[in-house]
Formats: structure tokens, sequence, C-alpha cells
């Protein structure tokens, strides 16, 4: 399991640099709308992402 640590961080990385690198006046409103949402918001964002990345996880494994 380590040894799929450090790829899976680096696959994460180049996506979440996509769109800061291609689109950066994009990436900004996107941010800036992140931050007027409301905690509860963000945290029901965290927890579709957390589930999704399981789900995948379990999908794959």
């Amino acid at each position: 399991m380590a040894d799929l640590l450090w790829p899976a961080l680096a696959l994460v990385l180049i996506l979440e640099g996509l769109l800061p690198f291609i689109a950066p006046g994009l990436w900004r409103r996107v941010f800036a709308e992140m931050i007027r949402l409301q905690d509860g918001q963000v945290r029901f964002f965290g927890l579709c992402c957390v589930l999704s990345g399981l789900l995948l996880w379990w999908a794959v494994t």
C-alpha cells in the first residue's frame, strides 16, 4: 500500500494544478465563490469527496 501513496499524491497534485495552470482567472472566480459558502456547505462537499474517493478505492481494489 505504501508503494501507491507517492504515485497517488503525485496524481492529486497534477490534477489540482491543472485548473490554475490552464485557466487562472476561472480558478480565482471558483475560489472566490467557495469562500462565500457556509461551513455546512463546505463540509457537505468535503464529505461527498471523501465518500466518492472511498467508493472509487473500493471499486478498483
